[in-house]
């Protein structure tokens, strides 16, 4: 592949992990706003169908969020042996490293915030 291709393959990479976080950061806001205004929990069957939709659109999230971050290491391992790489391939590079915050602190903070209001909408 061509240093130009690979960008572009780093570029759809980082599309599809911005766009993988829209609808569990949509679900988790309408979430904490129906609780807020007490419109949520209600029948034990309808607070368990809230938590399993969050859960699943979370769980899905998080698989493109992991499995495009990983695919845009790939990418910048490949463009490091790039023979004279432009700046923005050596900007991907060094870069690189930071999409282990996607692979594991945004999962986990999801799981965070998943438990939490979990435990509102059950308990409360």
């Amino acid at each position: 592949m061509t240093e130009r291709e690979f960008l572009e393959l780093w570029n759809k990479n980082r599309q599809q992990i911005v766009v993988s976080q829209m609808a569990p950061t949509f679900l988790l806001i309408v979430t904490v706003g129906l609780i807020t205004l007490g419109l949520a929990g209600g029948p034990l069957f309808l607070s368990l169908a809230t938590l399993g939709i969050l859960l699943a659109s979370g769980i899905l999230g998080a698989l493109v969020q992991y499995a495009s971050a990983t695919e845009a290491m790939a990418v910048a391992a490949d463009l490091a042996l790039v023979k004279s790489p432009s700046a923005a391939s050596r900007q991907v590079v060094k870069f690189a490293p930071w999409l282990n915050v996607v692979r594991f602190v945004t999962p986990a903070i999801f799981t965070l915030i998943f438990l939490l209001l979990a435990s509102i909408l059950l308990m409360g």
